[in-house]
């Protein structure tokens, strides 16, 4: 496995000071979280939009044990540092971070974000993580576009194809 050298992508470890550095500098810190199994236009625009609350954007992405737990067998289709290396490449991430747990709460009570921003799948009050945001003094909010965009319909439409006409040749 090749890892990345990125310095975008960070350790648990190096999130709290990380966070604590740019909040001393000035900054807001908004995080949002996801699988970001096959990483779609919904997902670019929902970073951008997350981006665009102004400060630092920090993802955190579920590792992949989490992913299955979320998501099924066969998922994900890609390593968590593979999807970690892409997010990081993306000019509206400022860092990234792979987490083991099936939500964020134990990341947002480490750096207390100021905002922590959902996809419009999600509203304000049926965000999981709500409760712990609130707790640490941060906002929820919802960014994006209309939620038609979706991994698992792309994953389950590209599998119907396959069993339909056989596989693609490159």
């Amino acid at each position: 496995m090749t890892t990345s050298h990125n310095p975008k992508i960070v350790s648990r470890a190096e999130l709290q000071p990380l966070a604590a550095s740019w909040r001393a500098a000035g900054h807001r810190i908004t995080l949002t979280n996801g699988c970001f199994d096959i990483l779609h236009v919904g997902h670019v625009r929902y970073l951008h939009a997350a981006h665009a609350l102004g400060g630092k954007l920090i993802v955190a992405v579920n590792a992949d044990n989490s992913v299955r737990a979320l998501k099924g067998e066969g998922r994900p289709v890609m390593p968590a540092e593979e999807r970690a290396e892409i997010l990081a490449s993306l000019s509206d991430v400022d860092a990234v971070v792979i987490f083991p747990e099936k939500d964020v709460r134990a990341i947002i009570r480490e750096i207390r974000p100021d905002f922590h921003a959902k996809g419009t799948d999600y509203t304000e009050q049926n965000v999981p993580e709500r409760d712990e945001v609130e707790a640490c003094g941060g906002r929820v909010l919802i960014v994006g576009d209309p939620k038609n965009h979706s991994a698992t319909q792309i994953i389950r439409s590209r599998s119907k194809t396959k069993t339909k006409t056989g596989p693609r040749k490159s």
